[in-house]
């Protein structure tokens, strides 16, 4: 089956360099829903994240020839994705709500108790974040994004990328324990 798909997916590569609008068509159904879900989490709700998708495809079939076949096409339209959203982003915010590195407490980063929790109430969670806070967590904890990346593609220092994930992370940190909060009261009833 793995060989199967990969012909498939060397086929619509193929057919979308061509330009045949049923294999793009064809891709989009293929790959639209797993990449709305890599835009929801830069989004602030699914009007925007399925904005992001259909510009993000749009960048797709347009820079085709661009994917030079050195990593997966999959990751590459998630590339694509991922740009999509900072674009759509860098348009609709004129400067990061940057909090000054040294407002942060050199407090140890704690981790999340995800027991429970729901993918959908985390990304809901996320979704409320700032734009800023927002962006720089998906870039780093889900992207895998270095903070001297990060800088680079917003246009900030790297302290302002660090003090943004550590605001975001405080922020999600105290949506999680006002959750469990509530949890806990409804199963005490």
């Amino acid at each position: 089956m793995n060989s199967s798909r990969k012909v498939l997916v060397a086929d619509l590569l193929d057919g979308c360099r061509r330009g045949d609008p049923k294999t793009q068509e064809l891709l989009y159904k293929v790959l639209a829903s797993k990449m709305l879900g890599v835009c929801a989490r830069y989004a602030r709700n699914s009007y925007e994240a399925e904005e992001m998708l259909q510009l993000g495809f749009i960048k797709v079939f347009r820079k085709i020839n661009d994917f030079r076949e050195e990593g997966s096409f999959e990751g590459w339209i998630r590339r694509v994705m991922v740009n999509t959203a900072i674009e759509v982003y860098r348009k609709e915010q004129k400067s990061l709500n940057v909090v000054d590195l040294s407002d942060v407490h050199d407090a140890p980063q704690q981790m999340f108790d995800m027991d429970g929790l729901e993918v959908r109430d985390l990304l809901a969670m996320v979704q409320e974040l700032s734009p800023g806070y927002r962006l720089v967590f998906n870039l780093y904890a889900i992207e895998g994004y270095s903070h001297k990346e990060i800088a680079q593609q917003l246009g900030i220092t790297e302290g302002a990328s660090k003090s943004q994930l550590s605001r975001a992370r405080v922020v999600l940190k105290e949506k999680l324990a006002r959750m469990e909060g509530k949890n806990y009261e409804s199963n005490v009833r």
